[in-house]
């Protein structure tokens, strides 16, 4: 048989003949005209060359499928990343480290499930966004409304909270219900617990309620007058009077508690709902474990 790309006369086996071109390569064997020769590829024409049965292929293929689909998962396994705000006395700044009895309660609960995790102390509107979309995020300090049920995944209470419109003494404001508020102006924080109950209940942002990104800057203008009433969480708003030199009693008059807006169970630790079952149930447990040990009775003792 001639090969057509040298022109040499070449002999070829029975089983190379049945091979097609593309099983075979080019070898330059000397220098000169003819210098190519076709050479047949090892693992198409060696007859010694290994095999593999119908069943070992299919055993081999699925070891790669489950080889490259654990690679995968453990790349797609993000470490748990962690927000809240300044809430003081739960989450606050303190020469530059975040602390607080909702913080402390978190730490503990890492430590306890040794879990490595980062936690970001940010305005309520960003972290509260991040966590509603972002997968493997958990948000704590968190009030639990019937809004934002199915918008997280609760983990469970981090912390004992009371919610109440506070008047300030001396003032004007004169409320029996919540709609007699509704003529008043009424402080509130971007996207927190406090504001979207009132603007579930028929309050709006820029008529008669003023929103800002800090708790700090409500009570400054409530204290001076530029608002009526305060939306705020009972011990938040006596930590905050404290810290600017007043008396809360002297300051603080609780004009209607809000027993709804979250109920009587507290804050809580909450995971954006992409977030794994098995990440949720296991910090379930480490809450639980902190709970039966004393650690949790221990921090509420120091903070509140």
């Amino acid at each position: 048989m001639v090969n057509s790309i040298s022109g040499a006369t070449t002999p070829i086996n029975a089983r190379m003949a049945r091979l097609p071109f593309s099983m075979f390569r080019r070898r330059k064997t000397h220098s000169g005209p003819g210098a190519f020769r076709l050479m047949p590829r090892l693992a198409a024409c060696n007859p010694r060359w290994p095999r593999l049965s119908r069943e070992a292929q299919r055993l081999r293929g699925a070891l790669l499928a489950a080889l490259a689909g654990t690679i995968m998962t453990a790349a797609a396994a993000d470490p748990v990343r962690i927000v809240t705000e300044e809430f003081p006395p739960y989450n606050l700044t303190e020469n530059g480290k975040l602390t607080g009895f909702s913080t402390q309660v978190v730490e503990a609960v890492l430590r306890e499930i040794d879990e490595p995790a980062s936690i970001q102390s940010m305005p309520w509107a960003r972290a509260y966004g991040i966590a509603l979309n972002t997968p493997n995020v958990m948000i704590y300090s968190i009030a639990r409304t019937a809004k934002r049920e199915t918008m997280f995944k609760w983990v469970g209470v981090v912390a004992p909270s009371e919610w109440i419109l506070f008047s300030r003494r001396g003032g004007n404001a004169r409320i029996t219900r919540l709609e007699d508020a509704k003529a008043y102006q009424t402080a509130t924080v971007n996207e927190d617990a406090g504001e979207q109950y009132l603007v579930s209940k028929g309050f709006v942002i820029g008529q008669n309620l003023q929103s800002s990104n800090k708790y700090e800057l409500n009570y400054e203008k409530f204290r001076v007058g530029r608002v009526d009433l305060w939306v705020a969480n009972n011990l938040v708003a006596r930590y905050l009077a404290r810290r600017a030199g007043d008396d809360p009693d002297e300051v603080l008059v609780p004009a209607l508690p809000l027993p709804d807006l979250g109920g009587t169970e507290g804050l809580y630790m909450a995971f954006s709902v992409a977030t794994p079952d098995s990440t949720v149930e296991r910090f379930r447990r480490g809450l639980a474990a902190i709970k039966k040990n004393g650690t949790y009775d221990a921090l509420k003792k120091i903070w509140l």
